[in-house]
């Protein structure tokens, strides 16, 4: 891939992770509750979801889910009850009080990696917008390398700016002030991926 095009590919790539939606919503909920450990654990899982789905893109597996009717709603249900679930989750939790132990941390991180895997990976959306990018770039020669460098790329770019959005947002006086409003931050996040499922499904 020449870097002109590389380029351009990564510039609608920070478009694409800068669009707020459930994925936001979810970093920054598991970053109040779990701090930025969880936070940048789930932007890594994110990252890695977003990057699978661009590497199964390229190599042509989108072009089979959109015109595949059965196997995109399979997806898309399965990402609608993912988000309620998440969803559900979030409006049932307690507030934050305290700090939580080195174990429980370790527990937070890799349910904030699954939890960010899934998110990305179950999102039919990101299908349709994969197709809708790669078609610039795909080439019928199109192999495993440049499938690479569109992997790395996307889902570099995803994990970067989530784990920057953790790390804001767990320091200093902006983390006391997002625990104390946690309970708030749960419902509302709660909500917005209670919607989004919705808005999945139909």
């Amino acid at each position: 891939m020449e870097f002109s095009s590389w380029l351009a590919l990564a510039a609608i790539c920070v478009m694409g992770a800068l669009s707020p939606g459930p994925s936001l919503a979810l970093v920054i909920r598991n970053t109040v509750r779990g701090g930025h450990g969880h936070g940048v654990a789930t932007a890594l899982g994110h990252g890695l979801g977003v990057g699978i789905y661009a590497l199964l893109t390229a190599l042509g597996l989108s072009l089979l889910i959109t015109r595949t009717p059965l196997l995109f709603d399979v997806i898309r249900y399965g990402g609608a009850a993912f988000l309620a679930w998440l969803g559900i989750r979030a409006l049932l939790a307690k507030p934050v009080v305290g700090e939580s132990s080195k174990a429980l941390h370790a527990v937070h991180s890799r349910r904030g990696a699954f939890e960010g895997f899934m998110v990305a990976f179950l999102n039919p959306q990101l299908a349709i917008f994969f197709v809708a990018l790669f078609s610039q770039f795909v080439q019928a020669d199109t192999g495993w390398q440049q499938g690479g460098i569109m992997m790395l790329t996307a889902g570099g770019i995803d994990a970067l700016w989530y784990v920057l959005v953790a790390l804001a947002l767990s320091r200093g006086p902006v983390l006391v002030w997002l625990k104390a409003k946690s309970g708030v931050i749960d419902k509302l996040s709660g909500l917005v991926l209670l919607g989004l499922a919705v808005k999945v499904v139909f």
